[in-house]
């Protein structure tokens, strides 16, 4: 990618700063936060019973603690608050111009990869096409294969009825012919 360099380090700086102040921040205000939240966990039965002396006695004044609020953020370091870079290099017309062919260049090439994309799709899809032609045409053949066995095949009945039918003609008229002669039929006298 061509200008993107740039970006990343300044995110990159940004994200430095961001840590930074985070962790000045937790190093300064961490120890106070700490203790104040570990007073207000503590379920040990000593301290409850205690604070409830205490609490119940009239004796004991209140304590009072003039310590100063936690220091903020935005007292420690004014200027760390704001993380806007946006107006860097706002007024520098070199810069603006590098930064609209980079934007030129993304574009360009986001449209370039875009079209190889369509491309490859529509190659596959072209491919898938032309197997799939191919697919139907030999299940054509197949199919006209299969149609003309199939007539073959009642042609061969025909003709075997045919020739079963005339076979039962002659049959019957050699049996009449020896009947005629005093041929009898010995599986007709025996049932």
């Amino acid at each position: 990618m061509v200008g993107g360099g740039g970006r990343r380090a300044a995110a990159c700086g940004r994200w430095c700063l961001v840590i930074l102040a985070v962790a000045s921040a937790l190093g300064v205000s961490g120890p106070a936060l700490y203790w104040r939240y570990k007073k207000g966990f503590s379920s040990s039965p000593t301290s409850t019973a205690v604070a409830a002396a205490t609490a119940s006695s009239p004796s004991c004044p209140p304590c009072t603690c003039d310590c100063p609020p936690p220091l903020s953020l935005q007292s420690i370091a004014p200027g760390l608050a704001n993380f806007s870079l946006t107006d860097c290099g706002k007024n520098d017309p070199e810069l603006a111009k590098e930064m609209e062919k980079q934007f030129v260049d993304l574009l360009n090439e986001e449209l370039k990869l875009q079209q190889v994309v369509a491309e490859e799709h529509s190659h596959h899809m072209n491919a898938t096409l032309v197997e799939a032609k191919r697919q139907a045409t030999q299940f054509q053949r197949e199919a006209e294969k299969c149609n003309a066995a199939t007539e073959t095949c009642e042609e061969a009945r025909e003709r075997s009825e045919a020739a079963i039918s005339k076979e039962k003609k002659l049959t019957a008229l050699w049996e009449q012919r020896a009947r005629q002669l005093g041929w009898q039929d010995s599986r007709a006298t025996s049932m």
